[in-house]
């Protein structure tokens, strides 16, 4: 298998190409999460899978809760599914906190702290009240707990990894909390080899091929359970070894390396990149270098152009306009301009 194959494997588990889903859920419940600390890019992440979503189509989808979004796998913000939420936190949150375990020594919080942390934020809430972290931090500071920054940040996580609050829909551009067992009414879950089965096969179907160790910097988990997930993967799963690293992949009739792939502009964090622990198989050799100062330099809104990451790119807007610039790291040749092009107008029309 070689990386145009790769690609073209990712392209279509991950729904880039040949998508046909409509819905945000359809596409955050395909992909099982979906990396999300900066909202507007994770929004376009969900409109490039989709056939004609828009952001406002998404923004709508949020504030309804029909998509949900709080800290899970990782210690970061991902979109994950109201039917998901729970089995996932209940499988990754232990991983997570003991991830976060030193900042929470490290700020004098134990586990009396935050069940009284928890409480607090909870009656808060109760009666679908919707409020915004500054609202929040005036109520905890009301009952002596004086929190900002990092050990804001610990509360409101730690609220979260234990299932007590998820999102709730914006006021304006501010984002709110609410109470998970009132956005999400609570149903029997699964729970332990359950969940980690159900994990695996969601990523393993929507990223593949994959790596074991892409699925551990994926999910956050140990490497021992992302081996017994793996494990209980169902046998049409097929194994691989590409230079010397073994690949699980779905096993998809379409495969499309001899064709031109796809070019868009690829959002921050965008499962594409974010998904895997080894990236070469997108980058081109001789464009590392541009590539390094552009991420050293905070730039991670990415060109991918047939498949690769091949430049950068910028939203501007001017009044009412939005327009893109894109920043190749070469000189495109005519059906690259041309593509490139048509991924500029696709995604200021998402956004218009």
């Amino acid at each position: 298998m070689t990386n145009a194959e790769i690609r073209s494997q990712r392209q279509h588990n991950q729904r880039i190409i040949d998508t046909d889903f409509k819905t945000p859920l359809e596409i955050v419940s395909w992909m099982g999460a979906m990396q999300a600390q900066e909202y507007a890019m994770a929004k376009w992440a969900i409109g490039l899978r989709s056939n004609g979503l828009s952001d406002s189509d998404i923004e709508a989808s949020f504030n309804k809760g029909e998509i949900l979004r709080t800290h899970l796998l990782r210690p970061t913000w991902h979109f994950v599914a109201p039917a998901d939420i729970r089995w996932m936190l209940a499988l990754t949150a232990p991983r997570v906190h003991q991830v976060n375990s030193y900042m929470y020594r490290k700020m004098g919080y134990d586990s009396d702290f935050f069940n009284k942390t928890n409480d607090i934020l909870g009656k808060a809430l109760e009666g679908e009240k919707h409020l915004t972290r500054t609202e929040l931090q005036e109520l905890l500071k009301h009952k002596n707990i004086h929190a900002d920054g990092v050990g804001l940040s610990c509360i409101m996580m730690h609220a979260e990894l234990d299932g007590i609050i998820c999102s709730g829909p914006r006021k304006g551009k501010q984002f709110t909390y609410a109470l998970l067992d009132e956005r999400v009414p609570a149903v029997t879950t699964i729970t332990g080899q359950e969940a980690l089965f159900e994990l695996s096969l969601r990523y393993f179907t929507s990223r593949s091929p994959a790596t074991l160790q892409d699925f551990v910097t994926w999910s956050g988990l140990t490497m021992k359970d992302a081996r017994e997930g793996v494990a209980l993967l169902p046998d049409y799963f097929l194994k691989k070894m590409i230079d010397s690293q073994e690949y699980i992949f779905y096993p998809n009739k379409e495969s499309y390396p001899d064709i031109l792939q796809p070019t868009f502009l690829m959002p921050d964090y965008d499962e594409y990149g974010m998904g895997y622990k080894n990236r070469d198989a997108i980058i081109l050799p001789e464009t590392k270098p541009e590539l390094k100062e552009a991420v050293n330099a905070g730039n991670y809104h990415m060109i991918v152009i047939e498949g690769m990451i091949a430049g950068t790119w910028k939203k501007v807007v001017k009044g009412k306009n939005i327009s893109v610039e894109s920043f190749p790291f070469f000189e495109l040749n005519g059906l690259q301009q041309e593509a490139l092009k048509k991924a500029e107008e696709r995604f200021t029309e998402f956004v218009s």
